[in-house]
């Protein structure tokens, strides 16, 4: 990928839809250091390796006005937008290069809430706006003004639970950006049931652990076919790679053996969840443990690789689950260093854990701290959190 990489810090967010599907990815885009050269085309160009068109919309936020700037006058893809501050949209000069790029064709976001009106040419320019729900004026408003129509589709920023996501989209949301996580359970209320599904696939781990024949295997999964059609559906899924069509459980144990298998079985516990408040942690759980494998390729080898994978995957599971971590592991196998990340706060994949975090709230300090810490250079934590966000799109199997 370009070098530009090199020189940037990237955080990788989502807008969920009403149907809490990620609708549109988010790149923010943050200079490294002060005299970061700007060179929009060769961030363009890893995008093209890695985010073409066939892979939806992606909303671009710098953070930088210099990069804002160079990128508003470049060259854009149809399928990539980017977001103008909504304090620069008010600026006579900034109005002319917004309305004379929206007459070129480019997809531009209005990120925030102006500090005066806007004209309606200008808003015109604009394919949707980002509101902050703190400074959403609607919030507070009688019925019929709070249900009037907007002057532009808008999307929801800082949403803190999903029951005020839930409200965003009553209130005509196309999206919210981001989705609350939650608070994880501290064990202090009564131990929630598994559901079904995500019993089997617990079961099927265990069964993988000890290695039992392919024929027992099989015997538990037609017990749920749709989990079976979904684990069909992940393994033959472009991200996962393989040159031939996968078409049974024992197919899939003969190519890919027990090790391999059973990270992929993590990934349909997380899709057997069927409270669909859940499905967007689904979708970040599954792209953490993306992340932290593509930085776990440069510092490990099979074995930390496939455990970093399995940690990131896990590391939402309470929440979805509403049991703790310690409880959960009580009846599903993990290897030691997940459980010692996730149950005690520490070890060699907590590092992993915390970038991957960093990155998904696109805090550029926290990413350059995290990113120290695991001994990393930036260049190779962009160039991982892209192709964990190429794969984890890929591999929706929803």
């Amino acid at each position: 990928m370009s070098a530009i990489l090199d020189h940037l810090i990237l955080g990788c967010g989502a807008m969920f839809d009403a149907q809490r599907a990620p609708a549109t990815a988010r790149l923010t885009v943050h200079p490294a250091t002060d005299d970061a050269p700007v060179d929009p085309a060769g961030l363009l160009e890893a995008l093209a390796e890695v985010w073409p068109a066939d892979s939806g919309p992606m909303s671009l936020n710098l953070t930088s006005e210099p990069w804002l700037s160079a990128l508003m006058d470049a060259e854009l893809p149809g399928h990539l937008m980017v977001e103008v501050p909504a304090f620069l949209a008010g600026e006579p000069a900034w109005a002319d290069r917004i309305r004379q790029r929206a007459g070129q064709g480019a997809g531009l976001v209005l990120k925030g809430r102006p500090l005066s009106p806007l004209g309606a040419d200008v808003m015109a320019c604009f394919k949707l706006a980002i509101v902050d729900r703190a400074d959403d004026r609607r919030l507070g408003a009688a019925p019929a003004a709070a249900g009037a129509p907007r002057a532009l589709p808008f999307v929801q920023s800082g949403n803190a639970t999903p029951a005020e996501a839930a409200d965003s989209f009553k209130r005509g949301a196309q999206a919210v950006l981001g989705w609350p996580l939650g608070e994880a359970p501290d064990g202090s209320k009564p131990k929630k049931g598994v559901p079904g599904s995500v019993a089997v696939v617990m079961d099927l781990i265990q069964r993988v652990d000890r290695e039992e024949p392919a024929p027992k295997l099989e015997a538990v999964l037609r017990g749920d076919p749709s989990l079976a059609f979904r684990l069909m559906r992940y393994i033959n899924s472009p991200g996962f790679g393989l040159s031939v069509e996968i078409n049974s459980f024992s197919h899939a144990l003969m190519m890919l053996g027990y090790s391999r298998l059973k990270r992929w079985l993590a990934l349909l516990m997380t899709s057997a969840v069927d409270d669909p408040d859940l499905k967007p942690l689904m979708f970040l759980a599954v792209r953490r443990g993306l992340l932290m494998e593509e930085l776990a390729k440069q510092h490990g080898d099979d074995t930390t690789r496939n455990e970093v994978f399995l940690c990131g995957v896990f590391s939402l599971l309470d929440r979805m689950l509403g049991q703790t971590f310690g409880q959960l592991f009580g009846s599903l196998p993990v290897p030691d260093r997940v459980a010692q990340a996730l149950v005690q706060g520490d070890g060699p994949y907590l590092p992993y854990l915390e970038l991957a975090e960093a990155v998904e709230m696109e805090s550029p300090i926290d990413i350059r701290e995290r990113t120290e810490v695991l001994l990393a250079t930036a260049g190779e934590v962009n160039r991982a959190a892209l192709r964990a966000m190429a794969t984890a799109r890929q591999l929706r199997a929803d």
